[in-house]
């Protein structure tokens, strides 16, 4: 009776991640497409909120350090204390509506994030045979394109409606209620049990470890190249086709659905085709979605479908890298699950700045510079990266 529970246990236990995953990431991503509307709302420049989200994403160097909660403390009460500290951003940026506010909450919001993720993923880990993980780790990051197919649209309609941080205080209740379905639905243990290794010996094993370092430059790759992009496409289109808010915010749907067939890509065959050779050909392709990017830009319709393909082929890949990663060193799961925060992080923090001026080149020049990193990523997958 037990054996029949449990994986409906399971089930109920990921769906309720997945949810509340969404309404984080919908909290984290919204700043993309209205950039231009939260600076204006502050009277800010575009450079004031770029480095907020720069700034951001350099905690992500931190996240080692905020991987040993999940060791310490239980999966469980790290994926709390994640979501207590994104909860406590939200009502900050509610209640403050000023740059400083949205600095602080902003560096809160990632940190939060950071401990959930690196939770969550080492629980699913520890539960789910690595022969069923892409399927599981692809349901978990199907809250990535929910994020943009529903968060996105809904926070959009309520900026248009009350200012730039409207959708915060409904973010921060939905999540509270998300906090109290996974304290009674997950469990608090440990994965591997006994003492978690110390913090520096964990990361000098990860960086002697040739494949994790592998495994890891690539999802710094990838997210940089992603990043080039994704800083500067609601600029691009308000700038190119004078899109509104609500616009910007449909328009985000479909970066959603590409996402969404990106995710699953990983959950319908991955699994079976082997992780590295998915990672190596979805690389590929990121290659050349960011090369049309430019080609299909001169339309409002080639721009989204440009988009489409941009997101698609990048989720597949980064979300495959992740079900790679946690069996490349499972004594070091945890780790090197934070690790690949931080390399993830850094990959965001190099390509918001970077994205930014490259970006007074045209569409275009972001497009090549995210193709070159897409190319250095896959050789590093052919040259580097074991099978698993």
């Amino acid at each position: 009776m037990t054996a029949v529970r449990q994986p409906a246990r399971l089930r109920y236990q990921i769906v309720t991640i997945t949810v509340t995953r969404t309404l984080i990431n919908t909290a984290y991503r919204l700043v993309y497409p209205f950039l231009p509307t939260i600076a204006r709302g502050l009277g800010v420049d575009l450079e004031a909120v770029a480095l907020a989200i720069t700034a951001r994403s350099s905690l992500g160097l931190l996240g080692p350090a905020f991987g040993v909660i999940a060791d310490r403390r239980g999966r469980r009460a790290g994926m709390l204390i994640g979501l207590g500290a994104v909860i406590a951003a939200l009502l900050l940026m509610t209640l403050l509506p000023v740059y400083g506010a949205l600095f602080g909450g902003m560096l809160l919001l990632g940190a939060g994030k950071i401990v959930f993720d690196t939770s969550m993923q080492a629980y699913v880990g520890d539960r789910v045979d690595y022969r069923r993980r892409g399927l599981a780790i692809g349901l978990t990051e199907l809250a990535w394109s929910a994020a943009y197919l529903v968060g996105i649209p809904l926070a959009g309609w309520l900026i248009a409606r009350s200012g730039w941080n409207a959708a915060f205080p409904w973010l921060a209740a939905l999540l509270v209620g998300c906090s109290v379905l996974l304290a009674r639905l997950v469990s608090g243990g440990r994965g591997s049990g006994g003492q978690p290794p110390a913090l520096l010996e964990a990361i000098r094993d990860l960086l002697t470890h040739r494949s994790a370092l592998a495994a890891l430059s690539v999802s710094l790759l990838i997210t940089f190249a992603n990043e080039l992009v994704s800083i500067v496409f609601g600029v691009w289109l308000e700038n190119a086709f004078s899109l509104q808010i609500a616009a910007l915010g449909a328009a985000s749907m479909v970066i959603g659905v590409a996402e969404l067939g990106g995710e699953g890509l990983v959950i319908g065959v991955v699994d079976r085709l082997g992780k590295r050779r998915a990672v190596a050909m979805g690389a590929g392709a990121s290659i050349l979605s960011a090369l049309a990017l430019p080609a299909l830009g001169s339309s409002v319709e080639g721009s989204l479908l440009g988009l489409f393909l941009f997101y698609l082929t990048f989720e597949a890949t980064l979300v495959t890298s992740i079900a790679l990663m946690t069996e490349i060193a499972p004594e070091r799961r945890a780790t090197l699950l934070a690790g690949n925060v931080a390399f993830v992080s850094f990959g965001r923090m190099l390509g918001a700045p970077l994205g930014t001026a490259l970006f007074a080149g045209g569409i275009g020049v972001n497009a090549a510079a995210a193709a070159l990193a897409y190319l250095l990523a896959l050789g590093v997958v052919i040259l580097f990266v074991r099978q698993e």
